[in-house]
């Protein structure tokens, strides 16, 4: 296997932190600001103080549970929760602590064997940004004007700016009118608040490129590229990995691309994307019969999921993932259920728990990083953003600790075998709400079955002579070697033999 890709993410086990909602640290400076209450439900616009020393004070509870790297959101100062607004890219949002805190999380996280990979904004700025302010202040006169896409008229006073629209531009862009041309610039799916970068500019792409060496010189473990497939130049990527891999070569560059991705994923652009094409047969299969569309197709990537699919489509769709891309690029792929940017899992199948454990079973077994959106192991819900951004409950009598107990017990599965992590991957048995498949590595062959069904189900797959497998996680019965391995897997379950 030819590796592009850091050989330590394939080890990984990441976790998902959204800043503002994960903890609070009194550390903090700004900790005699107004927050709102942290337990209230979340809001659009509101901010409820969580920061970067909070995340470092909380680095044993993730140790505990086994993560081995973090994507954290946006960190940059801005004027939104989610940061994906960016006023500066040189700085951390003093809101998070700034960047003495992210210094003291690096330091920390990195003690602790936990690599830290940050949420890179390079498609859009914000109305905030200062080169952007620049230009509505002066124009044509501004050194800056090619820095984005603006209306000619508005560049020489013509007409007025609308970054703050009016009725009449809110009209407009909501009767399909593009923004260049209804607020006077080029924005992100014609949203105000985010403007394009023109990234055909010398100067901005060499701006964006310093940006992303400057916090891998500070110590940063990777990039997580919003909105990558946005930036529509292949040069672009080439040079932002290439200079980032020359400072340091175990660098993840990890794109969201919701779709497949062969165009990226060539070993000269991006080692992996969000692994959202194997999250949908994912959330289809394990649901069986418990989806709430409702609920669902709040995210419009989902609007294709109409119903549960059987094992059999699962395990094509599963073998279709598995044939897109190289090896080394399946297994560096960041293998999720759900984000920032989606419902959570559980609110996805209507709360059912059997299915959100039977899909973790599959992604700690899958080929890829597994990446948990936090609070998900403590049984977390919530519907699409907002509520998909709850704070987290750091009073543990809210907290699931069975599922807490399943989660850390799978993770600790997956760290403690090689096979599950680098091993090849075999489809085996697909039919009856059964699916299962082996992870082979060297002479260590693993077999994970997973039941949808509401009824126990018997399955036979081919096994090696003259082994005598026993389930190392999960129940099965009624296990029996004849050519073939034979056992019965209890309802709503699933189970690795060894």
């Amino acid at each position: 296997m030819t590796i592009t890709a850091p050989d330590w993410v394939q080890d990984a086990i990441f976790y998902q932190i959204f800043p503002d909602r994960f903890a609070r640290s009194a550390r903090n400076p700004n900790d005699n600001l107004t927050f709102e209450p942290w337990d209230s439900p979340p809001t659009v616009h509101g901010f409820k103080g969580g920061d970067l020393y909070g995340v470092a004070e909380r680095l044993d509870y993730l140790k505990d549970l086994g993560i081995t790297a973090l994507y954290l959101n946006p960190i940059f100062a801005s004027a939104s929760n989610h940061r994906y607004h960016t006023f500066d890219y040189y700085n951390v949002d003093p809101l998070l602590g700034g960047d003495d805190a992210l210094r003291h999380l690096l330091d920390q996280a990195h003690k602790k064997g936990i690599r830290v990979v940050l949420d890179g904004v390079f498609n859009h700025a914000s109305r905030g940004f200062w080169q952007f302010h620049h230009v509505l202040e002066c124009g044509d006169g501004s050194p800056y004007r090619d820095w984005f896409h603006f209306d000619p008229d508005r560049l020489t006073r013509k007409k007025h700016w609308g970054a703050y629209p009016g009725p009449r531009e809110h009209q407009a862009l909501a009767g399909g009118e593009n923004s260049l041309t209804a607020i006077g610039y080029g924005a992100w799916w014609n949203a105000p608040a985010l403007p394009k970068f023109n990234t055909d500019t010398p100067a901005v792409r060499e701006f964006l490129f310093d940006v992303a060496e400057h916090w891998i010189k500070f110590g940063i473990d990777g990039w997580r590229l919003d909105v990558a497939e946005e930036i529509h130049d292949d040069s672009f990527w080439q040079e932002f990995r290439n200079r980032v891999r020359a400072i340091n070569p175990e660098a993840y560059i990890v794109a969201e691309i919701w779709h497949e991705s062969h165009r990226w994923l060539q070993g000269d652009q991006f080692d992996a994307i969000m692994n959202y094409d194997v999250t949908k047969p994912v959330i289809s299969f394990f649901s069986n019969g418990n989806l709430d569309l409702k609920v669902l197709h709040q995210q419009s990537n989902y609007h294709g999921i109409h119903h549960s699919i059987d094992a059999h489509e699962f395990a094509n769709r599963i073998d279709h993932n598995l044939g897109l891309y190289k090896p080394d690029v399946t297994y560096a792929q960041m293998n999720l259920l759900d984000s920032h940017d989606t419902p959570r899992f559980l609110s996805c199948v209507g709360g059912d728990k059997a299915s959100l454990e039977l899909a973790w079973l599959f992604m700690f077994a899958y080929p890829g990083a597994p990446c948990l959106y936090y609070g998900d192991e403590i049984g977390m819900d919530g519907e699409h953003d907002p509520y998909c951004r709850k704070s987290f409950p750091w009073d543990e009598s809210k907290w699931d600790k069975d599922l807490l107990g399943y989660a850390k017990t799978l993770i600790a599965l997956r760290k403690e075998n090689p096979a599950l992590r680098r091993g090849d991957y075999k489809r085996l048995w697909s039919a009856d709400d059964v699916y299962a498949f082996s992870r082979t590595l060297d002479d260590t062959t693993f077999v994970v079955a997973l039941n949808v069904s509401e009824s126990p189900q018997r399955i036979h797959v081919t096994h090696e002579a003259g082994k005598n497998p026993k389930p190392v996680f999960g129940e099965a019965s009624d296990i029996f070697v004849d050519g073939r391995l034979k056992f019965t897997i209890p309802a709503r379950s699933g189970v690795v033999l060894k």
